[in-house]
Protein backbone atom coordinates (compact mmCIF):
# COMPACT_ATOMS: atom_id res chain seq x y z
CA UNK A 1 0.00 0.00 0.00
CA UNK A 2 1.40 3.40 -1.01
CA UNK A 3 0.30 6.73 0.45
CA UNK A 4 0.06 9.61 -2.02
CA UNK A 5 -0.16 13.27 -0.96
CA UNK A 6 -2.30 15.41 -3.27
CA UNK A 7 -2.44 19.18 -3.67
CA UNK A 8 -5.92 20.15 -4.83
CA UNK A 9 -7.30 23.32 -6.37
CA UNK A 10 -11.08 23.59 -6.60
CA UNK A 11 -14.05 25.86 -7.12
CA UNK A 12 -16.37 25.15 -4.20
CA UNK A 13 -19.46 26.56 -5.92
CA UNK A 14 -20.93 23.26 -7.22
CA UNK A 15 -20.18 21.30 -4.03
CA UNK A 16 -21.77 20.89 -0.60
CA UNK A 17 -18.27 21.18 0.84
CA UNK A 18 -15.03 19.24 0.79
CA UNK A 19 -16.18 16.45 3.10
CA UNK A 20 -18.46 13.74 1.72
CA UNK A 21 -22.15 14.57 2.29
CA UNK A 22 -25.28 12.44 2.06
CA UNK A 23 -27.33 15.30 0.61
CA UNK A 24 -25.18 16.46 -2.29
CA UNK A 25 -21.87 16.31 -4.21
CA UNK A 26 -18.57 16.93 -2.45
CA UNK A 27 -14.92 17.34 -3.42
CA UNK A 28 -14.03 14.23 -1.42
CA UNK A 29 -16.58 12.13 -3.30
CA UNK A 30 -15.34 13.36 -6.68
CA UNK A 31 -11.68 12.55 -5.91
CA UNK A 32 -12.50 9.17 -4.36
CA UNK A 33 -14.62 8.14 -7.34
CA UNK A 34 -11.89 9.21 -9.75
CA UNK A 35 -9.28 7.19 -7.82
CA UNK A 36 -11.58 4.18 -7.67
CA UNK A 37 -12.11 4.32 -11.45
CA UNK A 38 -8.33 4.23 -11.92
CA UNK A 39 -7.50 1.50 -9.39
CA UNK A 40 -10.71 -0.53 -8.91
CA UNK A 41 -10.02 -0.17 -5.18
CA UNK A 42 -12.11 1.33 -2.39
CA UNK A 43 -10.48 4.69 -1.74
CA UNK A 44 -10.92 7.07 1.22
CA UNK A 45 -9.47 10.57 1.04
CA UNK A 46 -8.36 12.58 4.07
CA UNK A 47 -7.76 16.34 3.79
CA UNK A 48 -6.09 19.11 5.79
CA UNK A 49 -9.33 21.10 6.03
CA UNK A 50 -13.08 20.66 5.89
CA UNK A 51 -14.27 23.55 3.76
CA UNK A 52 -17.96 24.45 3.70
CA UNK A 53 -20.27 24.59 0.70
CA UNK A 54 -19.13 27.32 -1.68
CA UNK A 55 -15.63 27.71 -0.20
CA UNK A 56 -12.73 27.43 -2.65
CA UNK A 57 -9.16 26.11 -2.37
CA UNK A 58 -5.92 27.21 -3.98
CA UNK A 59 -3.81 24.39 -2.52
CA UNK A 60 -5.69 21.96 -0.28
CA UNK A 61 -3.54 19.05 0.87
CA UNK A 62 -5.03 15.56 1.00
CA UNK A 63 -3.93 11.94 0.88
CA UNK A 64 -5.13 8.60 -0.46
CA UNK A 65 -3.75 5.04 -0.10
CA UNK A 66 -3.41 2.82 -3.19
CA UNK A 67 -2.32 -0.81 -3.49
CA UNK A 68 -1.98 -0.83 -7.28
CA UNK A 69 1.57 -0.07 -8.55
CA UNK A 70 1.48 3.41 -10.08
CA UNK A 71 3.83 6.39 -10.16
CA UNK A 72 2.86 9.71 -8.61
CA UNK A 73 2.96 11.46 -12.00
CA UNK A 74 0.73 8.89 -13.71
CA UNK A 75 -1.71 9.02 -10.80
CA UNK A 76 -1.91 12.81 -11.01
CA UNK A 77 -2.52 12.70 -14.75
CA UNK A 78 -5.14 9.98 -14.43
CA UNK A 79 -6.97 11.76 -11.61
CA UNK A 80 -7.14 14.98 -13.61
CA UNK A 81 -8.49 13.10 -16.61
CA UNK A 82 -11.21 11.37 -14.57
CA UNK A 83 -12.15 14.51 -12.63
CA UNK A 84 -13.14 16.42 -15.77
CA UNK A 85 -15.40 18.38 -16.09
CA UNK A 86 -15.65 18.93 -12.30
CA UNK A 87 -13.83 22.15 -11.27
CA UNK A 88 -11.12 20.24 -9.37
CA UNK A 89 -7.46 20.01 -10.35
CA UNK A 90 -4.66 17.94 -8.83
CA UNK A 91 -1.74 20.38 -8.86
CA UNK A 92 0.82 18.00 -7.37
CA UNK A 93 1.11 14.37 -6.28
CA UNK A 94 3.90 12.71 -4.32
CA UNK A 95 4.60 9.56 -2.34
CA UNK A 96 4.80 10.17 1.42
CA UNK A 97 5.56 7.96 4.44
CA UNK A 98 2.74 5.75 5.73
CA UNK A 99 2.51 7.76 8.97
CA UNK A 100 2.11 11.11 7.17
CA UNK A 101 -1.48 12.35 7.51
CA UNK A 102 -2.92 15.30 5.60
CA UNK A 103 -4.98 16.41 8.59
CA UNK A 104 -3.18 15.23 11.72
CA UNK A 105 0.37 16.00 10.50
CA UNK A 106 -0.63 19.54 9.54
CA UNK A 107 0.93 22.25 11.74
CA UNK A 108 -0.70 25.32 10.21
CA UNK A 109 -3.44 26.45 7.86
CA UNK A 110 -4.00 29.75 6.10
CA UNK A 111 -6.96 31.35 4.34
CA UNK A 112 -7.63 34.46 2.31
CA UNK A 113 -10.98 36.20 1.98
CA UNK A 114 -11.73 38.29 -1.12
CA UNK A 115 -14.10 41.26 -1.04
CA UNK A 116 -14.96 43.08 -4.27
CA UNK A 117 -15.50 46.61 -3.01
CA UNK A 118 -17.14 48.44 -5.91
CA UNK A 119 -20.52 49.67 -7.12
CA UNK A 120 -20.60 47.72 -10.37
CA UNK A 121 -21.86 44.12 -10.33
CA UNK A 122 -19.39 41.24 -10.70
CA UNK A 123 -19.16 39.91 -14.22
CA UNK A 124 -16.03 37.76 -13.89
CA UNK A 125 -15.86 37.19 -10.12
CA UNK A 126 -19.48 36.29 -9.41
CA UNK A 127 -19.37 33.42 -6.93
CA UNK A 128 -15.66 34.05 -6.31
CA UNK A 129 -15.80 37.09 -3.99
CA UNK A 130 -18.16 38.91 -1.61
CA UNK A 131 -19.57 41.95 -3.39
CA UNK A 132 -19.73 44.92 -0.99
CA UNK A 133 -20.88 48.08 -2.78
CA UNK A 134 -20.28 50.71 -0.07
CA UNK A 135 -16.68 51.93 0.52
CA UNK A 136 -14.77 50.07 3.24
CA UNK A 137 -12.33 51.71 5.66
CA UNK A 138 -9.54 49.14 5.34
CA UNK A 139 -7.26 50.80 7.87
CA UNK A 140 -9.96 50.66 10.55
CA UNK A 141 -10.65 47.03 9.70
CA UNK A 142 -6.97 46.13 10.05
CA UNK A 143 -6.63 47.92 13.38
CA UNK A 144 -9.75 46.22 14.73
CA UNK A 145 -8.55 42.81 13.52
CA UNK A 146 -5.50 42.89 15.78
CA UNK A 147 -7.74 42.33 18.83
CA UNK A 148 -8.29 38.79 17.53
CA UNK A 149 -4.61 37.86 17.08
CA UNK A 150 -3.20 35.57 19.76
CA UNK A 151 -4.77 32.89 21.95
CA UNK A 152 -8.44 33.51 22.77
CA UNK A 153 -11.75 31.82 23.41
CA UNK A 154 -13.45 32.27 20.02
CA UNK A 155 -16.93 31.13 21.10
CA UNK A 156 -18.48 34.25 19.55
CA UNK A 157 -16.91 33.41 16.20
CA UNK A 158 -17.75 29.69 15.98
CA UNK A 159 -20.74 28.01 14.42
CA UNK A 160 -23.38 26.53 16.70
CA UNK A 161 -22.72 23.29 14.79
CA UNK A 162 -18.94 23.38 15.48
CA UNK A 163 -17.71 19.99 16.70
CA UNK A 164 -14.40 21.19 18.15
CA UNK A 165 -13.90 20.18 21.79
CA UNK A 166 -12.67 23.67 22.73
CA UNK A 167 -13.22 27.21 21.45
CA UNK A 168 -9.66 28.13 22.51
CA UNK A 169 -7.56 28.86 19.41
CA UNK A 170 -4.38 30.78 18.66
CA UNK A 171 -4.61 33.13 15.70
CA UNK A 172 -1.12 33.79 14.29
CA UNK A 173 -2.09 36.38 11.70
CA UNK A 174 -5.05 38.52 10.66
CA UNK A 175 -4.38 41.32 8.17
CA UNK A 176 -6.62 43.50 6.03
CA UNK A 177 -5.31 45.30 2.94
CA UNK A 178 -6.63 46.89 -0.23
CA UNK A 179 -5.53 46.04 -3.76
CA UNK A 180 -7.41 48.42 -6.04
CA UNK A 181 -11.11 47.59 -5.81
CA UNK A 182 -10.38 44.38 -3.88
CA UNK A 183 -10.08 44.07 -0.10
CA UNK A 184 -8.07 41.04 1.00
CA UNK A 185 -8.24 39.55 4.49
CA UNK A 186 -5.51 37.01 5.26
CA UNK A 187 -5.33 34.79 8.32
CA UNK A 188 -3.25 31.89 9.61
CA UNK A 189 -3.44 29.52 12.59
CA UNK A 190 -2.71 25.94 13.50
CA UNK A 191 -6.42 25.24 13.13
CA UNK A 192 -9.73 27.07 12.95
CA UNK A 193 -13.22 26.59 14.35
CA UNK A 194 -16.19 25.97 12.06
CA UNK A 195 -17.17 29.33 10.47
CA UNK A 196 -14.45 31.18 12.43
CA UNK A 197 -12.91 32.95 9.44
CA UNK A 198 -16.24 33.92 7.90
CA UNK A 199 -17.51 35.18 11.28
CA UNK A 200 -14.41 37.32 11.82
CA UNK A 201 -14.64 38.74 8.30
CA UNK A 202 -18.34 39.56 8.68
CA UNK A 203 -17.69 41.62 11.82
CA UNK A 204 -14.66 43.37 10.31
CA UNK A 205 -16.81 44.48 7.37
CA UNK A 206 -19.22 46.08 9.86
CA UNK A 207 -16.24 48.08 11.14
CA UNK A 208 -15.25 48.98 7.59
CA UNK A 209 -18.78 50.23 6.88
CA UNK A 210 -18.79 52.33 10.06
CA UNK A 211 -21.61 50.32 11.62
CA UNK A 212 -19.36 49.00 14.40
CA UNK A 213 -16.73 50.83 16.41
CA UNK A 214 -13.25 49.33 16.11
CA UNK A 215 -13.41 48.36 19.79
CA UNK A 216 -16.53 46.26 19.21
CA UNK A 217 -14.44 43.44 17.69
CA UNK A 218 -12.65 42.96 21.01
CA UNK A 219 -15.93 43.38 22.90
CA UNK A 220 -17.60 40.69 20.80
CA UNK A 221 -14.63 38.38 21.41
CA UNK A 222 -14.76 38.97 25.18
CA UNK A 223 -18.51 38.23 25.24
CA UNK A 224 -17.87 34.56 24.35
CA UNK A 225 -21.42 34.47 23.05
CA UNK A 226 -22.54 33.66 19.49
CA UNK A 227 -25.34 36.17 20.05
CA UNK A 228 -22.72 38.94 20.05
CA UNK A 229 -21.75 38.14 16.45
CA UNK A 230 -22.60 40.93 14.05
CA UNK A 231 -22.52 39.13 10.70
CA UNK A 232 -21.30 35.91 9.07
CA UNK A 233 -19.62 36.56 5.72
CA UNK A 234 -20.82 34.48 2.74
CA UNK A 235 -18.86 31.43 1.67
CA UNK A 236 -17.98 32.45 -1.88
CA UNK A 237 -15.21 34.87 -0.87
CA UNK A 238 -13.24 32.35 1.20
CA UNK A 239 -10.21 30.43 -0.12
CA UNK A 240 -8.09 27.79 1.60
CA UNK A 241 -4.56 28.91 0.70
CA UNK A 242 -2.03 26.60 2.31
CA UNK A 243 -1.49 23.70 4.70
CA UNK A 244 1.89 23.70 6.44
CA UNK A 245 3.85 20.66 7.65
CA UNK A 246 7.06 20.22 9.63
Amino acid sequence: MTRFALTLEFDGGPFMGLQRQAHGPSVQQAVEEAAQAITSETITMAAAGRTDAGVHALAMRAHIDIAKPITAFRLMEALNAHLRPAPIAVLACEIVPDDWHARFSCTGRSYIYRIANRRAPLALDAGKAWHVTHPLDVEAMHRAAQALVGQHDFTTFRSVHCQSASALKTLDLLTVRRDGEEVLIETAARSFLHHQVRSMVGCLVLVGLGRWREEQIGEALAARDRGALGHNAPAQGLYFVEARYD
